[in-house]
C-alpha cells in the first residue's frame, strides 16, 4: 500500500533506480577508455524492442510480467529515452516554478496508426522507420553522436590542462563526426526534449511504440494508482503534477494506458486520496477492459491484412544502388548485410564501443532501407584482429558474439589488387607497407623487377580487416582494398611452417 506517508519511499525507489540506470546505459556509450567492464553491454539488452529483435523471450517475459504486476515502470526506470524526457521535465519546474501539467484525453487514432507503421516496417525489414521511432535507438544515437563528443572534448581540455603541468592522467582522443547521424540526434535530441520541457511524457504517450504496446498491457496491471472517491475532493493538485497529463481529476479517473507510475502524483495530494494498490475490478472496469482488448484485437487484424501489400509494395524499391564499394562490408558477427538489415535499429552502440573507429553510420551504402545501419569503413582505421567489442554489446542480434578465435576465421570480405596504381608499379618504388599491417598473410611480397617487390594477395585466408586498405599511399582510389562479402565466409587458416629442430653437436666454424 502507498499512501502520502510512503511517497518519498515509493518515489525516492523509483528515482534511485532511474538516475542508476540512465546513468551507467548512457556512461557505457560515451566510455571511450573502457572504465565500466563489456558485461554492461546486458543494460541494453534488457531495452524492450532489442529484445524482440533479439528473440531474447526471458527478457521479454520478464518485461512483460513487471508490467502486468506494475504498469509502466519499465518507461520510468529501465528505458533511457523515459529518463531523459523525466530530466527534462524536472529541468523545466527548476526553471519555471510554477509550471502545471493539464489532462488531456489520449491520442489513441495516431498512436495505433504509428504502431502499425512500426510493426509493418518491422516485418517488411524497413528498419530506417524503426530506428527513428524506437526509443532505446534514438536515444543510443543522442549518446554517440552528442554527448559522446562532448565528453571527449572535456577529456582533451583536461588532457591539454594537466600535461602542461607535466601530468599524463588523461590522453588525447580523436572526435569523429558524421554529418547525417549527428543531424539525426540533433534533431531527436531537440524535438523530444522540447515536447518534453512543454509537456512531459508525449513522446511516450504520443509516439513511442514501446510506450503504446506497455501501456496496453499496463490496463491489466496488479498494482495502480488509485484514486479514492470516498476521499478525493477533485482539487487538481494530482492532475497539474502528473507529466503524462493522464488524470482527470474532475471525474476522478486515471487513464492507465498512459500512466508512467512516477507517484508524483501521490505526493501532492492532501487528502491521501491516492494510493498504489492492486485493482479492484468493478462491472463498469470490467466493460471498459473488454472493450479495450476488442480495440486492440481490431488494429492487430487490420495491421496483419494490411502488411502484405505493403511489404510487397517495399520489395526492391528502397534499395538503390549507391554504393562507394560493390559490396558494402558489414560488420564482424553480423552474418551478412541482409541480416544486419533485418535486426539493427541503428542504436549505434556499436560504433560507439568500437576502439579503432572503423564503424560508421552507413548512408546509401545499404540501401535506404538500412540508413545509419554500421558499416565498416577504414578512413580512420582498420578492425582490430583480435577485437570482438562490436559483435559483444550488441542488443539487437544484428551482431552475433564472436570469440576471438572465431573472428579469426570470420571473412567479412577480401582483398583486391589494382597492379597498374600500385606505387611499385606506378613510381618504380618499394613500399610494403599492405604487407606488414595483414595480420593473416593474405599479402605478401614477391620479387618484381630491378630488385622491387610487389604485393601478391591470397583471398582464401583474408578476413576482409582493411589493414592493408587503411595503409595503402596511394590516393584518391587506393591501390589495394577490400571488396565486401553478401554473406560472412570462413577463411582459410594458414598453419605456420614449423621450424625444423636442428642439433648441432659442435661449433659451425
Amino acid at each position: 500500500m502507498a499512501t502520502k506517508k510512503s511517497f518519498l519511499t515509493l518515489k525516492t525507489l523509483r528515482v534511485v533506480l532511474a538516475v542508476c540506470f540512465f546513468t551507467l546505459i548512457t556512461f557505457f556509450f560515451i566510455d571511450f577508455a573502457d572504465f565500466l567492464p563489456i558485461q554492461f553491454h546486458r543494460l541494453a539488452h534488457l531495452q524492450f524492442i532489442p529484445a524482440i529483435f533479439w528473440g531474447s523471450f526471458v527478457i521479454l517475459a520478464f518485461l512483460i510480467v513487471l508490467t502486468l504486476l506494475f504498469g509502466r515502470i519499465y518507461c520510468s526506470v529501465i528505458c533511457p529515452m523515459g529518463v531523459f524526457q523525466d530530466i527534462v521535465a524536472w529541468l523545466s519546474k527548476k526553471i519555471n516554478k510554477r509550471k502545471k501539467y493539464f489532462f488531456s484525453y489520449p491520442k489513441n487514432i495516431l498512436r495505433t496508426c504509428l504502431l502499425g507503421i512500426f510493426i509493418i516496417s518491422f516485418f517488411a525489414s524497413i528498419n530506417l522507420i524503426v530506428s527513428l521511432i524506437e526509443p532505446y535507438s534514438a536515444f543510443g544515437r543522442m549518446a554517440a553522436h552528442i554527448f559522446k563528443p562532448v565528453y571527449q572534448f572535456g577529456n582533451n581540455v583536461l588532457e591539454q590542462i594537466f600535461t602542461s603541468f607535466g601530468n599524463y592522467t588523461f590522453y588525447r582522443t580523436e572526435i569523429f563526426f558524421d554529418l547525417t547521424s549527428f543531424l539525426v540526434a540533433i534533431i531527436t535530441f531537440f524535438t523530444i526534449g522540447f515536447f518534453a520541457y512543454k509537456n512531459g511524457r508525449t513522446f511516450c504517450n504520443t509516439v513511442c511504440p514501446t510506450g503504446t504496446v506497455l501501456g496496453f498491457l499496463s490496463k491489466f496491471s496488479l498494482f495502480k494508482v488509485r484514486i479514492d472517491g470516498e476521499k478525493c475532493n477533485h482539487c487538481g493538485s494530482c492532475g497539474t503534477k502528473c507529466k503524462a497529463s493522464c488524470i482527470n481529476s474532475k471525474e476522478g479517473k486515471i487513464d492507465y494506458g498512459r500512466c508512467v507510475d512516477c507517484f508524483d502524483c501521490i505526493g501532492v495530494c492532501n487528502k491521501n486520496a491516492l494510493k498504489f494498490l492492486p485493482l479492484k475490478t468493478t462491472n463498469s472496469q470490467s466493460k471498459k477492459i473488454n472493450s479495450d482488448r476488442r480495440k486492440f484485437l481490431t488494429t492487430s487484424l487490420f495491421t496483419a491484412v494490411s502488411m502484405p501489400l505493403l511489404l510487397a509494395q517495399s520489395k526492391g524499391i528502397l534499395k538503390p544502388d549507391v554504393r562507394a564499394r560493390k559490396i558494402p562490408l558489414s560488420p564482424p558477427g553480423s552474418l551478412s548485410a541482409d541480416n544486419l538489415q533485418k535486426h539493427c535499429t541503428a542504436c549505434h552502440l556499436c560504433i560507439g564501443k568500437c576502439p579503432s573507429n572503423v564503424l560508421k553510420p552507413a548512408f546509401l551504402e545499404y540501401g535506404l532501407a538500412g540508413m545509419m545501419q554500421p558499416v565498416m569503413s577504414f578512413e580512420n582505421g582498420f578492425c582490430n584482429y583480435n577485437c570482438t567489442q562490436c559483435s559483444n554489446v550488441c542488443p539487437n542480434g544484428a551482431l552475433r558474439p564472436l570469440t576471438v578465435e572465431q573472428k579469426h576465421t570470420t571473412q567479412m570480405g577480401k582483398v583486391q589488387f589494382n597492379r597498374d596504381i600500385c606505387v611499385v608499379v606506378r613510381n618504380g618504388k618499394n613500399c610494403g607497407a599492405c604487407s606488414e599491417h595483414c595480420p593473416t598473410q593474405a599479402v605478401k611480397m614477391m620479387p618484381y623487377k630491378d630488385g622491387l617487390t610487389i604485393p601478391q594477395i591470397d583471398t582464401t585466408i583474408c578476413i576482409g580487416c582493411g589493414g592493408c586498405e587503411f595503409i595503402c599511399p596511394v590516393r584518391p582510389a587506393r591501390a589495394i582494398f577490400v571488396e565486401g562479402n553478401r554473406v560472412h565466409q570462413k577463411a582459410t587458416v594458414k598453419l605456420e611452417e614449423k621450424a625444423q629442430k636442428v642439433t648441432i653437436d659442435d661449433f659451425g666454424f
